[in-house]
């Protein structure tokens, strides 16, 4: 027997297991994979016999191979959904911030999306229908200060969601990026900038998931939806950046981030 199945990265904590219950509640099996072994046993917990869950590095390819194994072993060979969620964040000044953790930053949010999707396709094609949901950022509407790099993956995010999407329409994928502002999870505990003071935090984790789901039980309308904001603020961001000129976005996130 087969059964729809989600495979979902940065499972353990915050969006990514707030996706994995929303999911769980449709009756789909979920493949929750992250780092952090203890969340996940937290959730397996929690959802029981709906969940499937491992450990994944979303740097290393072969990890990447064992969890989808796993998962369509379980689910009779399908992948309908790869969610990548999977990140991380350091903010502050550019030359503040170590470069080896830039290079995590990277690592992790750059090309953890592209072996998911590199090495996801395969089962996402041969399912049908399916759907990627990459987690992009409002941050890759504008370059951000003090998040300079991780503004910079998310660009790297929009642009690969941008072109598989157009790649793979005759593989029957389509392919989302979400556009999140700050979300209240462990990634933005802490983190004090001009931007969250002039924005705040006002995303809860169950905000993203439903439009996670949404993304991925959907199909894009006529004239496209690759790009779905998540949120007033950045709905409002996402749309402005679609008519403003250059400059007045840039005069904009300088008044933001000041």
């Amino acid at each position: 027997m087969t059964r729809r199945a989600v495979l979902i990265t940065g499972a353990a904590a915050g969006i990514g297991r707030a996706t994995a219950h929303r999911f769980a509640r449709e009756g789909f099996l979920v493949g929750a994979y992250d780092v952090d072994d203890a969340g996940l046993a937290e959730l397996a917990g929690e959802l029981g016999d709906d969940v499937v869950t491992g450990h994944l590095d979303v740097r290393d390819p072969g990890e990447w191979s064992e969890a989808l194994t796993s998962l369509t072993a379980a689910s009779g060979g399908r992948l309908d959904v790869l969610v990548n969620n999977a990140g991380t964040l350091y903010s502050g000044a550019f030359t503040t911030i170590g470069l080896m953790d830039q290079h995590r930053e990277v690592d992790v949010n750059v090309k953890g999306v592209l072996n998911g999707c590199y090495l996801a396709h395969p089962y996402l094609a041969a399912t049908g229908n399916a759907h990627v949901v990459n987690l992009a950022s409002a941050s890759a509407i504008y370059g951000q200060p003090e998040l300079a790099t991780y503004s910079a993956t998310k660009f790297a995010v929009r642009g690969l969601t941008e072109a598989l999407d157009l790649e793979w329409r005759d593989d029957g994928i389509t392919v989302t990026a979400l556009w999140p502002l700050f979300v209240d999870t462990s990634m933005t505990a802490g983190v004090d900038i001009a931007s969250t003071r002039s924005l705040g935090i006002r995303l809860r984790p169950e905000d993203v998931a439903e439009e996670v789901y949404r993304a991925a039980t959907g199909r894009h309308g006529f004239l496209g939806g690759v790009h779905r904001a998540v949120g007033r603020q950045a709905r409002t961001m996402l749309a402005a950046s679609e008519f403003a000129p250059g400059w007045l976005m840039r005069a904009v996130n300088r008044r933001i981030a000041t």
